[in-house]
């Protein structure tokens, strides 16, 4: 299969609400149209996690980003240029995102991508995507394929073929918080 098919047919579950197992950045991924609080609740039941724990979200570019958050500190668009690592950015306040993924502040963690799956799953559904480890909450995250549970791969309505013979343990992305009123902190460095 071509990853142009392999991304159109992860497309057509994501328009329909399903959730898909694909590789991102970082590490494999759990992920749905984060616009679809149905999607996302069976993200959070196919993790066994704790709703009030929030998920992020890939976009595939700024002009994305900037539709899905309040506010963005001027200082978010010199890290994003400037990361040399994958980098998710909590900001102060979500918006046009299902509301399950929102922290009880009303935050969200989002990271623009640059890999070409998870950057063109986003470009084609023309919304971001939830991102969140590929594993049962508590378990260690999968950073490749054969590192993935069977529980979550019999979960999911679709599984990418894209990436799935590569065997490279990436690190999670740092994770710092910027609040609009220019306080900086680091989550995960």
């Amino acid at each position: 299969m071509t990853v142009e098919q392999d991304i159109a047919n992860a497309i057509e579950v994501l328009k329909r609400g399903g959730v898909i197992l694909y590789p991102t950045d970082t590490i494999w991924g759990l992920g749905c149209d984060a616009t679809c609080s149905e999607a996302v609740r069976r993200v959070y039941d196919i993790k066994h996690r704790a709703d009030s724990k929030a998920l992020i979200v890939l976009t595939d570019s700024i002009r994305q980003l900037e539709r899905y958050v309040y506010e963005i500190p001027e200082v978010a668009y010199e890290l994003i240029d400037a990361a040399g690592k994958p980098l998710t950015i909590v900001y102060d306040k979500g918006i046009n995102l299902a509301p399950e993924l929102l922290s009880e502040d009303g935050s969200i963690g989002i990271r623009v991508t640059s890999e070409k799956v998870s950057a063109e799953l986003c470009r084609t559904l023309r919304r971001p995507i939830v991102s969140t480890s590929a594993n049962i909450s508590g378990q260690p995250s999968a950073p490749s394929f054969c590192d993935i549970s069977d529980d979550i791969k019999s979960a999911v309505d679709y599984i990418m073929e894209s990436r799935r013979d590569e065997v490279i343990k990436t690190l999670p992305s740092s994770v710092i918080k910027l609040g609009c009123n220019g306080v900086i902190k680091i989550l995960r460095p």
